[in-house]
């Protein structure tokens, strides 16, 4: 069958599972989990006949949103929360993966922007940091305790100032995304030039290690967390730019619901940050190196396992149980 045939053959049924998705068209579950048989058979079909053609994008993406919406609807689903980090979330992930790459290579390429900078301008450092950061922590250095900075105020006030600011500044690089993304990108620009910049001034001054297992004992989950914000401004941006067969509205809805469910996915990450910046960083210096590494690796362990691996895992495995049921 010609492609153009199939399309006329089907555009009312899928019509209709658009209607479901948008939820102008009430569906029961039983309802919906039929629509997402017919659709992964015309998927199926699709993909076979027409493999490079829009027509497996579209369909694709109507079974993802079909799927997540009948379990959404589940009656016996209890625990909401639960589901929206081990189901809900690592789907979207896999699906937006390639916006979750285009961050991390943004990210090290901006902090690579910033190691050579400040390597080759002397007065870089203080540009990006400024004179009187600078001076504090040169003189921290002289006194043995590069990162003394984290042992100021109260544990309970750094705990609270720290993830403020930090979900302050996770919240700008995802909904400048709204600027078609550009907004994103300036924003991840500037925290990567000045990661970069700030870590090298600490390898310039040779205590490089011990900031090290300073910062990143925090630094792992709060990084990380912006980077994955960062991923979100990009698909809110995406969706404005590239509607595909959506009008730019509707597709604009569907980006913004998705991109904000996986900004909230980073929340938990960015309080454990701040919590590990506002009560166990500040003992860095006098803690086990055995200690402060294992904390540095497990941090950074569990948020990668959820955002890189964890969504493989959720994804291959409801593949394998629909195809089961099919």
């Amino acid at each position: 069958m010609r492609e153009v045939a199939f399309i006329k053959q089907n555009k009312e049924k899928w019509l209709a599972f658009e209607l479901a998705i948008f939820g102008k068209a009430k569906k029961n579950p039983d309802e919906l989990a039929n629509l997402y048989i017919q659709m992964m058979n015309d998927l199926a079909y699709a993909q076979t006949y027409y493999p490079k053609s829009k027509t497996v994008v579209y369909l694709n993406y109507l079974a993802s949103q079909i799927y997540q919406k009948i379990y959404k609807t589940k009656r016996t689903e209890k625990n909401q929360l639960v589901h929206f980090f081990s189901i809900e979330v690592p789907l979207l992930l896999y699906e937006y993966k390639r916006y979750l790459l285009y961050a991390f290579i943004l990210f090290f390429a901006t902090v690579g922007i910033g190691v050579v900078s400040a390597k080759f301008d002397q007065n870089f450092v203080r540009l990006i940091l400024s004179d009187a950061y600078v001076n504090m922590t040169l003189e921290n250095i002289k006194e043995g305790n590069p990162v003394a900075v984290y042992g100021s105020g109260s544990n309970w006030g750094s705990f609270i100032g720290i993830t403020t600011n930090n979900i302050y500044v996770g919240a700008r690089c995802y909904l400048y995304g709204i600027f078609a993304g550009i907004g994103t990108f300036f924003v991840a620009l500037q925290n990567g030039i000045m990661l970069g910049a700030f870590q090298y001034f600490f390898y310039q001054e040779n205590v490089f290690w011990q900031s090290v297992r300073g910062i990143w004992i925090h630094g792992s989950m709060e990084i990380f967390a912006i980077v994955i914000e960062t991923a979100a401004g990009f698909i809110l941006g995406a969706s404005i730019l590239f509607p595909k067969t959506y009008s730019r509205f509707n597709s604009f809805k569907i980006g913004f619901k998705n991109s904000f469910k996986i900004f909230l996915s980073t929340l938990p990450f960015t309080f454990s940050a701040g919590f590990l910046e506002g009560f166990i960083t500040r003992y860095s210096v006098d803690m086990p190196i055995w200690l402060s590494t294992a904390i540095i690796l497990i941090t950074l362990g569990c948020i990668s396992f959820y955002y890189l691996i964890f969504p493989q895992i959720v994804h291959k495995k409801l593949t394998k149980a629909h195809v089961s049921t099919l």
